[in-house]
Parts: C-alpha cells; structure tokens; sequence
C-alpha cells in the first residue's frame, strides 16, 4: 500500500508549504473539494482562501497520511490533522494550544491532477479539543489575574513610599 505521488504532493506543497504555484500542477481547474471541517466549493481559487483560512488559523499545519489505499483513479487515506490555535477558528478565540483531529479523504484523479477530493472529519472530537483548550485557556489567565493584580499593586505602593531625592 504505497501513496501515490500525486497525493504526498498535494499535502506538502499545497497544505504544508503553502505552495500556491501548486494549484494549476496538482488540481484540475474545476477541481470540487469538500473539506474535513465541512466546507464545499469549486474551483481553485475558493480552495485556496479555504486552504489559506485554516493555516492561518492553525500555526503549523499540517497533514499526516496514516494509510493509503489506491484503486483506479481513486486513493482513499486515513488522516491526522493537526496544529497549534493561533487565530480564531470554528468559533474559538486563539489558545496557542496544539489541536488535532482525524478524519478520511477519498480522491478522484483526471491523468496527473486531482479533480476531486471529499474528506470527512471527526468534527465531534475536533470541538471536544477546543473546548477543553478553551476551559484550560480561560484558566490559566484567570490563575495570572490574581498575580498580576498583586504585582501591580505592590509597584505602585512601592513607588507611593519612595520619596524623590532632590539636592
């Protein structure tokens, strides 16, 4: 069970890389996509700005093929998506912690391009990962509150006793 070429290429130049020069090389021009987190569309400029979203959305991203199977003019993988929550995504506010979730991709080769690609999420376990990265976020800046507070309290009694020195 080897992955085919075509499919490496399109997770490390277009997801990894963010290789837009890509596109035209790998996808054919009415190239359909249906993504892990939901999102349909067609053409390559609409997967584009999807594909720019999410990265831009997850520092890091990044896509890792866990099986391959190829039959024809379709392979079908096994996925882990993952990265780290910079920017807001799916309704979150950035964490900075690592996210990651699994899912499956079915595509549909035309010769040497993609001409579609449906994938499918475990989108359950992707928003079970956000929440609990939310709670742990809101905690940990709730546990710094109280410090700061106290810093910025004893600084400023600090300075209050200070008298200046004027010669």
């Amino acid at each position: 069970m080897t992955t085919p070429i075509l499919v490496t290429c399109f997770y490390e130049r277009i997801w990894h890389l963010g290789d837009a020069k890509a596109l035209p090389e790998l996808l054919t021009p009415d190239f359909a996509f249906r993504g892990s987190l939901g999102a349909e569309m067609q053409g390559q400029t609409a997967f584009w700005e999807y594909v720019c979203g999410v990265r831009n959305a997850l520092g890091q991203y990044h896509c890792d093929i866990l099986e391959c199977v190829t039959e024809g003019e379709s392979a079908f993988a096994r996925m882990r998506f993952s990265g780290i929550h910079v920017a807001d995504f799916r309704g979150y506010a950035r964490t900075g912690l690592p996210v990651r979730w699994e899912g499956a991709a079915l595509f549909r080769f035309e010769g040497e391009r993609i001409r579609e690609l449906w994938v499918l999420g475990d989108l359950a376990g992707l928003e079970t990962v956000l929440k609990t990265n939310a709670r742990a976020g809101a905690e940990h800046r709730a546990r710094l509150q109280p410090a700061n507070s106290r810093s910025v309290a004893a600084v400023q009694g600090l300075a209050q006793s200070v008298k200046p020195h004027v010669p």
